[in-house]
């Protein structure tokens, strides 16, 4: 059994330019996500001048990368929000919730992740992700009665587990892919996959049926604290 584990948050712009390259790997093997909590606790934030500004510099170059679009809502309109709240919790717990009633966690993410960077909406916000949750054909109440299970304490655990999984293969921030081939953890150097999800599928095609590993992550990432050029 091969598994490739997906260390991302929901905040993360690399994560964002990633996304192609989880959807070519999630039609090749099985894909186990892992949020991270970037902007979490005392790191969540407000949009303000410096965030636009610094976010800014990071989503050009993702876009250059990645092919990766971001919306003028999302530029023009959430970036000059300044009553909109940056916190990685709410939609971690989202993608947990929309887990654990469907099997369906990562379809949330890329909903998710288009609702913020494409469509410029408040994804920290509880409404917001039940709305996002009814568009993806997820019931909306059996969502948001999960949603709100997941807050708090699970997700936190959630983010605990993650960092200890970080630790363990020498993870370095968002994203990180790691295989897990008959239980042996093998991280990705992403950096020749970026902008290439066929390439990447054809890489975990054949890892998958050879049942080998690769190297370790090298590629643009966001940490724990934030993302970096």
């Amino acid at each position: 059994m091969t598994t490739l584990h997906y260390i991302y948050d929901p905040l993360c712009g690399w994560c964002y330019g990633a996304a192609p390259l989880l959807k070519a790997a999630r039609q090749v093997l099985a894909v186990q996500a892992h949020g991270g909590g970037m902007m979490t606790g005392a790191n969540r934030q407000p949009v303000t001048p410096q965030l636009r500004a610094y976010v800014q510099q990071h989503d050009a170059r993702i876009a250059q990368l990645t092919g990766q679009p971001f919306g003028p809502a999302y530029n023009d309109g959430l970036l000059h929000d300044t009553d909109a709240i940056l916190d990685s919790e709410p939609p971690t717990a989202a993608v947990l919730a929309a887990e654990a009633i469907a099997g369906r966690g990562l379809d949330m993410l890329a909903a998710v992740q288009t609702a913020h960077y494409v469509d410029g909406r408040r994804i920290a916000e509880r409404a917001t992700l039940i709305a996002i949750a009814g568009e993806i054909g997820l019931d909306a109440a059996a969502f948001a009665g999960e949603y709100d299970s997941q807050l708090g304490e699970a997700v936190h655990r959630h983010i605990q587990t993650t960092r200890h999984l970080m630790a363990q293969v020498g993870a370095r921030g968002f994203p990180s892919f790691v295989l897990e081939t008959d239980g042996v953890l093998h991280s990705i150097d992403l950096a020749a996959y970026l902008g290439n999800p066929q390439a990447f599928q054809d890489w975990l095609r054949g890892r998958a049926e050879a049942s080998a590993g690769h190297g370790k992550a090298a590629a643009p990432a966001c940490d724990i604290n934030g993302c970096a050029l």
